[in-house]
């Protein structure tokens, strides 16, 4: 039996999955659906340890996918003043996410916490309290909220669109490891059938572009670290 999968809601007011094209002027638009990259975020802020990396399998979009424009005000970056600005987001958003955990293979030196059924139950206490750490849809101002359910607890406002295509949409990022001192940032072909969008895995990824060199830096940890964290999240 596995152990490592989780199924949740996440839910909120507003969302900005922002289009890195839009990033340039300064004013944000979002993607019509959350991206890879944004779930895995939103998930690891539920539970996460080095020894553990978060693959998001699939989402389903409950409620329609309506935007908001609103006017912000920011300090310009080139001069001294305020201006203002137009971001557009999603607005009522609702999505159930199903997830898995794979073990970290940069980090064999954790093997020892290599325990499917440990971090299992942790990441769904984690999920029944709301998360360990704030979560976010996308920017910091939209703020999330989660509970843990079914995937096929709720039906998609668009269960009888057979296909909906969003065309090329930015994926993922691959970061540096020990075999890899660069960042990777990755497209996918996005595709929502009946509701349901299926991601690719990020090391699948079919178009990738190197963003820059980064040097690959592991977390050092105590000699007891295992023993502690295992004991504090036992008890969580």
């Amino acid at each position: 039996m596995k152990y490592n999968k989780i199924t949740y809601k996440v839910f909120g007011r507003n969302a900005m999955f922002a289009d890195p094209i839009t990033k340039l002027g300064g004013e944000l638009c979002t993607y019509h659906v959350p991206t890879y990259e944004a779930l895995r975020g939103i998930t690891e802020a539920i539970y996460w340890k080095p020894s553990i990396e978060w693959v998001i399998d699939r989402v389903k979009i409950i409620k329609p996918i309506q935007t908001e424009s609103k006017n912000i005000k920011l300090r310009n970056i080139n001069d001294e003043g305020v201006g203002l600005y137009r971001y557009t987001y999603l607005h009522d958003t609702e999505y159930i996410v199903e997830a898995h955990f794979e073990w970290n293979k940069d980090r064999p030196d954790l093997v020892d916490d290599f325990d499917e059924r440990k971090h299992s139950n942790i990441a769904k206490r984690y999920l029944k309290r709301g998360g360990k750490r704030d979560l976010f849809l996308g920017k910091r101002e939209c703020i999330a909220y989660i509970k843990e359910c079914d995937f096929d607890s709720e039906e998609s406002y668009y269960k009888d669109r057979n296909e909906i295509d969003f065309g090329i949409m930015f994926h993922s990022f691959i970061y540096p490891s020990e075999s890899s001192n660069k960042l990777i940032a990755n497209l996918s072909h996005i595709v929502m059938k009946n509701g349901v969008i299926e991601f690719e895995r990020p090391d699948e990824c079919k178009l990738s572009r190197v963003v820059r060199e980064m040097e690959y830096s592991k977390t050092k940890l105590g000699s007891d670290f295992l023993d502690e964290e295992i004991a504090k999240e036992g008890d969580a």
